[in-house]
């Protein structure tokens, strides 16, 4: 069945130091615009909160002077307006010296960038406000977006964003190894964009933006396409001669599945950690210790801060590669990919604690914490949603209180005694003697193909916080992070079909990511 979905061509540029010159130049535009839109709607709000307060002053109560009070707040058409009315033009305007800016000149340069890096910043300044407010009414779900804040040079993300033209094509691959974008020009890439351009070529993808954005010492662009796919209605026959999986992630492995990647191969059932964060840290430390003892503001801490970037940018990559690696594995060879519903955010909090009642074991806990999120489980999840749609395979997420690690996978009995230290499950029950990582596989399996298999109900999305337990803390240091990994051991032994607590959905058409 074909269907139209939303999909990133990623690719890697390699630019001259002229073009290396015009995306920064374009990533600083961005940035400017957005602090521009920002602080005319922070400007907005603040007029209105002073208004409230003097009515309040007043007498009147805060209800009613809140209901009174109207002060827009500008959205991207007036905020674009005002600034078409006032950014000024240097080509023009010669007399004033260079770097003059105010409110009768604030950008004289636009003309040397694309205007959609403007309005795309203004489109982002639009959606961090709306995304601030639907979370402040309870509107949104997920974890609490914060009041949106400006963005800083040197600290905020290079990135900025262009529109595809459809009257005049401005986003193209020019050859295979080289991609044009309007106002910079042909840039050259070190991947092949081979199968971009045959989709494009065939009319199966229609470019829809392009994305740059500069990580450690690279510049990617993310090309946004419109992309017309043969998605498969049900599993192939290979899938469904392998069943379900079952997927336990963990820190000492990666995963253990429920059963081999491959028939022929029994001893793929752990999936080494690769570590990547703990083989490149004795670079890192050296690479951070020379950034430490160099001067701010001088080029060698300049170099220096780039040395420790393209550390990072590397761990990150190979992390993200080993990732993809196993979960299209994962979503081709079955026709079930089970996994536990996880509350990363509550299983990497600190445990410093608070001065009245300080934490225990802190710097433990941050080693753990530092492990977990090298191995990247949210991420694992996230490629699995779509990838598993892409295949015509499902995904199978656990309930996040299923006492997966402590129950035996052969006969039912629970051990709530078990603890993290207990890396080997002993069965009281059965005698069973099984490693503690795949006894869970085969239980998160189990789960899977006993329970009913249902979608979960449109415009829900996934049920995340069963229990009340938060997406997030508050931001408070005092904050209770609520439950993480809660396993119930009551005394049931397995539990029959009608009592299984599987969420397992069928991606919908239209919630496809690719990053």
């Amino acid at each position: 069945m074909e269907q139209e979905v939303l999909r990133a061509f990623k690719f890697a540029l390699d630019p001259t130091p002229r073009q290396e010159q015009a995306l920064a130049r374009h990533a600083g535009a961005a940035r400017w615009a957005f602090n521009y839109a920002l602080a005319a709607k922070v400007s907005a709000h603040q007029r209105w909160r002073t208004e409230v307060a003097e009515l309040v002053g007043q007498g009147v109560t805060e209800a009613e002077a809140r209901r009174q009070v109207k002060v827009p707040v500008p959205s991207k058409p007036a905020i674009q307006k005002r600034l078409n009315e006032v950014k000024g033009d240097s080509r023009i305007d010669g007399r004033l010296p260079e770097g003059t800016f105010g409110p009768e000149r604030p950008c004289p340069w636009w003309h040397e960038v694309n205007t959609y890096a403007f309005q795309s910043a203004f489109i982002d300044t639009d959606r961090a406000w709306k995304n601030w407010l639907d979370s402040l009414h309870g509107l949104r779900a997920g974890r609490k977006a914060g009041y949106p804040r400006f963005k800083k040079k040197g600290s905020s993300r290079d990135s900025f964003r262009l529109h595809h033209d459809v009257k005049k094509p401005s986003i193209r691959l020019a050859t295979y190894r080289r991609l044009r974008l309007p106002t910079i020009g042909e840039v050259r890439l070190h991947d092949s964009g081979k199968r971009l351009s045959r989709l494009v070529d065939r009319r199966h993808a229609i470019v829809q933006s392009v994305t740059v954005s500069r990580a450690g010492h690279r510049w990617y662009a993310s090309v946004l396409c419109k992309v017309t796919m043969t998605v498969p209605e049900q599993p192939s026959k290979r899938q469904r001669e392998r069943g379900t999986v079952g997927v336990d992630l963990g820190v000492k492995t990666l995963a253990a599945l429920s059963q081999p990647l491959t028939p022929d191969a029994p001893g793929s059932v752990l999936i080494a950690n690769p570590r990547h964060l703990a083989r490149a840290e004795r670079r890192l430390v050296k690479a951070q210790r020379a950034l430490s003892r160099t001067q701010k503001g001088s080029r060698r801490r300049d170099r220096a801060r780039r040395e420790v970037a393209r550390l990072h940018h590397e761990v990150a990559v190979r992390r993200t590669d080993a990732l993809h690696t196993v979960t299209k594995q994962l979503a081709t060879r079955f026709a079930v990919v089970a996994v536990e519903d996880l509350h990363v955010t509550g299983m990497t909090a600190s445990a410093r604690g608070t001065l009245e009642k300080p934490g225990h074991r802190v710097r433990q806990k941050a080693g753990l914490n530092r492990a977990v999120l090298d191995a990247a489980p949210g991420e694992f999840r996230r490629q699995l949603t779509y990838k598993t749609f892409w295949y015509g395979s499902q995904l199978a997420v656990c309930d996040r209180w299923f006492p997966s690690s402590k129950t035996c996978s052969a006969c039912g009995w629970q051990n709530p005694h078990l603890t993290l230290a207990d890396r080997t499950f002993h069965c009281h029950g059965c005698g069973q003697t099984i490693d503690r990582d795949l006894n869970a596989a085969r239980n998160i399996a189990h789960q899977a193909t006993v329970a009913d298999v249902s979608p979960v109900a449109p415009g829900r999305g996934e049920t995340q916080n069963d229990r009340g337990a938060p997406v997030s803390p508050d931001g408070r240091k005092t904050a209770r992070h609520g439950a993480t990994k809660r396993e119930d051991t009551r005394p049931l032994g397995r539990m029959p079909p009608q009592q299984s607590n599987l969420l397992a959905f069928p991606h919908t058409r239209n919630r496809v990511q690719l990053l």
